[in-house]
C-alpha cells in the first residue's frame, strides 16, 4: 500500500521548475500530484508520476538531485468531514503527519489525498484497520 514519491531539490530561480517538467514530459513520464514547498533560495517539488523508477533517473541523469520516498494514498469521501474522519484516526493513535497533499484525481466519487507520515508501517495499519481505503503504487501511477 506504499506509494514512491519523487522528491526533487531545486533552487529557486526562473526555470528550473520547467526545467523538470521538460525533463519528465519529453521522457512520457506524466505527473499525477504535485508539491511544492520553497525557502527564499530553494524548494522541494514533490511528484507523484506514473513511472518513478524511470522519473528518478531521467531526473539523475540531468543533473538534478532527486530522492525517492515513501508515502501512502489515502482514499477520502469527497464530502465535509472526509479527510477530518482520516486525520482524527491517524491523531488519536499519535501517528504524526509530516505532510500531505490533494492527488489530481478522483477514485469514484472519493478524493485521493497523499500522506507523508512517521510511522508509515502503522499508519497503514490503523487505516485498513479503521475502513479507510489506501490505494496501492500501481492504482495511482494509472490515474
Amino acid at each position: 500500500m506504499k506509494v514512491k514519491q519523487i522528491s526533487v531539490f531545486i533552487e529557486n530561480k526562473s526555470g528550473r521548475l520547467a526545467g523538470v517538467t521538460r525533463v519528465l514530459g519529453e521522457n512520457k513520464i506524466n505527473i499525477r500530484a504535485l508539491s511544492v514547498a520553497d525557502t527564499t533560495d530553494f524548494g522541494i517539488l514533490r511528484l507523484i508520476v506514473n513511472d518513478p523508477v524511470k522519473a528518478e533517473e531521467v531526473l539523475k541523469k540531468e543533473h538534478f538531485t532527486v530522492s525517492e520516498t515513501e508515502v501512502i494514498a489515502v482514499e477520502t469521501p469527497d464530502q465535509p468531514g472526509g479527510l477530518a474522519r482520516v486525520l482524527n484516526i491517524l491523531e488519536e493513535k499519535g501517528v504524526n503527519i509530516e505532510y500531505m497533499y490533494a492527488f489530481v484525481g478522483k477514485t469514484r466519487e472519493n478524493a485521493v489525498v497523499v500522506f507523508r507520515v512517521e510511522e508509515i508501517d502503522r499508519a497503514i495499519q490503523l487505516l485498513n484497520a479503521s475502513g479507510i481505503r489506501l490505494l496501492t503504487g500501481g492504482e495511482v501511477y494509472k490515474f
